[in-house]
Order: C-alpha cells, then sequence, then structure tokens
C-alpha cells in the first residue's frame, strides 16, 4: 500500500510518498481503508526525531483518520461491520491507505458529516476533552482560560466549551483569528502579540481569575498562568512550543492559590484508556455530534502526497483549524 514515508528525521523535503507492507490485525482490531487523515503538530515532532511512537505503533505518521472498515478482527463487538464509516484516533500509522486500529478507539461518523470532517475530529476534540473536561474538572458555570485558538485542538475547545454552557478566554495570534474565534463561539478573545491576557482574565472575572488553562505554550506561560488562575485551580500542560524550562515563577501563588500545574499527554495512553475516553466523549457530547455543533473547523485538504506542504502550513501557523490529508479524491 501506499503511505507517507521518511527515512531520516528532518525538514518537510525527507516526507515521501513510499510503498509499505500492509499492517496485519488481531483479534480486537480493525483495518480501515482510510479516506483521509488529520494533520497534527505531533507529527511534526516525530519527523524531526523529537516524539518517537509508543512501543508497538506504527512508526507511520498518523494520529486520526477516516474511512470505511475493510476487515474486523475476531473478538471486536457487534458494533463494527464490514463498510462502516468511521474515524478512529490512531497511535500512528493514518498516513497510509489502510490503517489497523484498536476497535475501542473508533467512533462512527455521523450521516452529516463528510470524511474530511471526521478525519479532524479525533485526536484534538479527544485532547481538548480529555484535559478540560475529565482532568480539568470543567462543566457548566466554569470558566477555561485557552491558548491557541487557532490551533485545532483550540478550535475544537472553543465549540466544546460552548456547548457546555462555560466561558472561555481564547489567545489568538492575529486578529483574523481573533474574529474567527468570537464566530466558534469563545467569550472573550485577546491577540496575545498586542494585548495582555492578565488584564483581560482578571478584568472580566473581577478579580476571581479562571477554573481551567489548556497550554499548548510551556514555560513563557507559566507565570503569566498563574496569574489568571483562580483558587483550587488547574493549568493543564499539552505541549511546549514555546520551550520546556521555566526560569521564573512565584511559587507562592501556587500555594496561595491552591492550584495545581499538570502535564497531559494522550498518545502513550493505555488502549484500555483510550476506549473508555472514547465512549465517555460519545455519551456526553452525543447529541452535539450528531446535529454537527461540534464538527471540527477544516483549515486546508491537500493530497496525500502533499504532506511535506501541509506541514509546512501547520509550522507557519497561519491556519485556522485542522489541516487533512486526503487519501481517496473526493
Amino acid at each position: 500500500m501506499q503511505a507517507i514515508v521518511f527515512d531520516n528525521p528532518g525538514d518537510e523535503s525527507v516526507l515521501q510518498l513510499g510503498h509499505v507492507p500492509m499492517p496485519g490485525i488481531d483479534a480486537h482490531t480493525v483495518r480501515i481503508k482510510v479516506e483521509a487523515a488529520g494533520v497534527n503538530r505531533a507529527d511534526i515532532m516525530q519527523r524531526l526525531g523529537q516524539y518517537p511512537p509508543p512501543a508497538g505503533s506504527s512508526p507511520i505518521l498518523g494520529l486520526e483518520a477516516a474511512g470505511t472498515i475493510a476487515e474486523v478482527g475476531s473478538a471486536c463487538t457487534d458494533d463494527w461491520k464490514v463498510g462502516d464509516r468511521v474515524m478512529a484516533l490512531c497511535s500512528g500509522g493514518a498516513y497510509a491507505e489502510q490503517v489497523v486500529v484498536d476497535a475501542g478507539s473508533l467512533l462512527k461518523v455521523p450521516d452529516s458529516w463528510t470524511m474530511i470532517e471526521a478525519a479532524g475530529f479525533m485526536e484534538v476534540t479527544l485532547t481538548a476533552y480529555l484535559n478540560i473536561f475529565q482532568i480539568g474538572g470543567a462543566e457548566k458555570g466554569k470558566s477555561v482560560l485557552i491558548h491557541g485558538g487557532g490551533s485545532g485542538v483550540g478550535s475544537q475547545a472553543i465549540a466544546l466549551c460552548k456547548a457546555k454552557g462555560i466561558t472561555t478566554f481564547v489567545t489568538a495570534g492575529s486578529d483574523e483569528k481573533c474574529e474567527r474565534c468570537l464566530q466558534r463561539g469563545a467569550s472573550y478573545v485577546l491577540n496575545y502579540k498586542t494585548e495582555n491576557v492578565v488584564d483581560l482574565v482578571k478584568g472580566m472575572t473581577k478579580g476571581k481569575g479562571v477554573d481551567v488553562i489548556l497550554d499548548c505554550v510551556g514555560a513563557p506561560y507559566l507565570e503569566r498562568n498563574l496569574e489568571c488562575l483562580g483558587m483550587d485551580g488547574k493549568v493543564v500542560y499539552i505541549g511546549v512550543m514555546g520551550g520546556a524550562v521555566a526560569e521564573k515563577a512565584n511559587l507562592g501563588i501556587l500555594l496561595k492559590k491552591r492550584a495545581s500545574l499538570i502535564g497531559s499527554t494522550l498518545r502513550n495512553r493505555s488502549l484500555a484508556f483510550k476506549a473508555n475516553l472514547v465512549q465517555n466523549l460519545r455519551k456526553d457530547f452525543a447529541d452535539e455530534r450528531k446535529r454537527g455543533d461540534i464538527k471540527p473547523i477544516i483549515d486546508k485538504v491537500l493530497p496525500l502526497e502533499s504532506a511535506g506542504d501541509a506541514h509546512r502550513r501547520m509550522a507557519s501557523s497561519t491556519h485556522f483549524g485542522k489541516i487533512i490529508l486526503n487519501v481517496k479524491p473526493v
């Protein structure tokens, strides 16, 4: 089968369309004929040699895909049948014509969704859901600060919070992205290049601060995150794009606010954990998914062989929402 491959870590030019053996299935997995795959920043890190796949995972890039089931393992439940339209959370392997996925990491594609939309749903939505709702404990009436509102995770986090009546403070890197975050359902937005997030949060909350902060930037934001946080609040770190080592932070604030700093990743979680997460998302957002309220925003669709261009666009941070690789022409 065809897949995106690379021999050694490097820039976008190392990505090539090549031929690889078909992955085999076992009793608890299904084979998916991929129609589209989502692009994530973790893919860039893996290409650079900074984020190796977990043991036993496919070395091929790609953490989410959508397509039709081609083969079902003998121990899978009757929920899954050949020909079903599904979207999948993958630990790797989505940049290919076929991918094998644990049956617990699947959701059916709603009838009103295209495969392109479905391909950009699982990784970012489950990341937002895990960290804001399950770890962060956000619920109706609470408030969340989301850094990077134009990203795939950020734009989905806005939609999930809006659906559950949660107030959102969102940062983005341009006025245009700020406007699109408002259109997505953000309560308050600011351009982090020209405005002060601490002033906004403290002003709009009358000094109370927010309950949860979702941060993909890392060290440079630590001090301001603590300033924005309310009592018993939680900062959940899902990335360190801006740096991993913090040189300045007033830990007295951490103690005073009884705050929690939490590091979180999804890819290296167990299959059982992921299956439970998928089922909880399916239950908690069933109506929103069916209505299309939480469909991902699609920024750009490129053919599979243009994976390098997709990575360049993501690295430039000019995108809003999801970049998708079209494996099957639509």
